[in-house]
């Protein structure tokens, strides 16, 4: 399968988040499932004219094209015209190389959240007109239109997170290089259900502090971070807990609030990341699928027998009162 990387308006840390990999040789994991990088801006040695002569034979359909992985937003600015990213040395705008190439390709994939929403390209009053491929924010449309299908018949694979987690962009190429990836594997917005079917709530480390209501009160402490920190993890479709980053991190494990980075509208939460905000001292974002009426009568009753450990060491920066030793024999 020949694959086409283009860079548009972003960062590049989905690129940067790939090579993070743990795959000992991740061009020789893809090689070996039969996936041929013909251009990536990082990865080939081809550039200048090299590059664009690729680009030209597949949108002219000399050469196949099975993947297509775009990384950052659409940049449709100024006016319509995409004259805002110009690709070097071709005088024409990203937006028609990613519309001619789309229109060839076999998949098309969104590597990360600017590509599927829009992202942080797409925050505040947008002056670039940035948005996703086949979505902009929550609405589908974007770029390509809501009724675009790729050669293989499948909408844009979103393969949303800011950055994306490597593993999920190794694991759809595989999947998709062995034919195992089908419509029954996207979910609603067009991401992969492997990882979108999760919550970043499951699995957290924090999850003893969540379960007694046992909140921190500031950056550092160890307690959940939900209810003053804007910890949105109890929302957010991935699964950063259960498949830890660079084999053993995550957000909410190196003390930062889950901001919620694969869903559209992440960037413009309209509170600071760092907060939650409430009515009459309830959270509005309320865990997943839960009724508020619920969420008050369990949080009443989880503190109301939360344990001395957990009620301490929650505004803690380090553990203050260690687990009892008991026996767990039977007799």
């Amino acid at each position: 399968m020949n694959l086409i990387w283009l860079q548009s308006g972003g960062c590049g840390g989905c690129t940067m988040s790939l090579l993070c990999s743990d795959a000992r040789d991740l061009l020789g994991l893809l090689r070996d499932a039969g996936i041929h990088i013909l251009w990536h801006p990082s990865l080939s040695e081809e550039t200048g004219g090299e590059a664009l002569a690729v680009l030209d034979a597949c949108a002219r359909g000399d050469i196949p094209l099975d993947l297509l992985c775009i990384e950052g937003a659409m940049l449709r600015g100024p006016n319509g015209s995409g004259r805002f990213h110009v690709l070097a040395g071709s005088g024409k705008p990203m937006i028609h190389w990613v519309d001619a190439l789309a229109a060839r390709a076999r998949h098309t994939l969104a590597i990360g959240s600017c590509a599927a929403w829009g992202g942080i390209s797409a925050g505040g009053i947008n002056p670039t007109e940035a948005c996703g491929l086949q979505y902009e924010g929550d609405t589908p449309g974007g770029l390509l239109g809501r009724d675009y299908r790729s050669a293989a018949g499948l909408p844009v694979i979103n393969v949303a997170g800011c950055p994306t987690h490597p593993g999920w962009v190794v694991d759809t190429l595989l999947a998709l290089a062995l034919g195992e990836f089908g419509a029954a594997e996207l979910d609603a917005l067009g991401r992969p259900r492997f990882y979108a079917d999760q919550l970043v709530h499951h699995g957290c480390s924090r999850n003893e502090f969540y379960e007694f209501k046992a909140s921190a009160e500031k950056a550092s402490d160890l307690g959940c971070m939900m209810e003053h920190l804007g910890c949105k993890g109890t929302q957010a479709h991935a699964d950063c807990n259960i498949r830890p980053w660079n084999g053993s991190g995550s957000c909410t494990s190196g003390g930062y609030a889950c901001i919620s980075c694969t869903e559209p509208g992440f960037e413009s939460p309209g509170h600071p990341f760092a907060q939650t905000p409430k009515v009459a001292g309830i959270p509005i974002g309320l865990p997943s699928d839960m009724p508020k009426a619920w969420f008050v009568a369990l949080a009443a009753l989880s503190k109301s027998a939360t344990p001395r450990r957990v009620r301490e060491n929650a505004t803690a920066d380090h553990p203050q009162i260690t687990p009892a030793i008991r026996r767990t024999g039977l007799k």
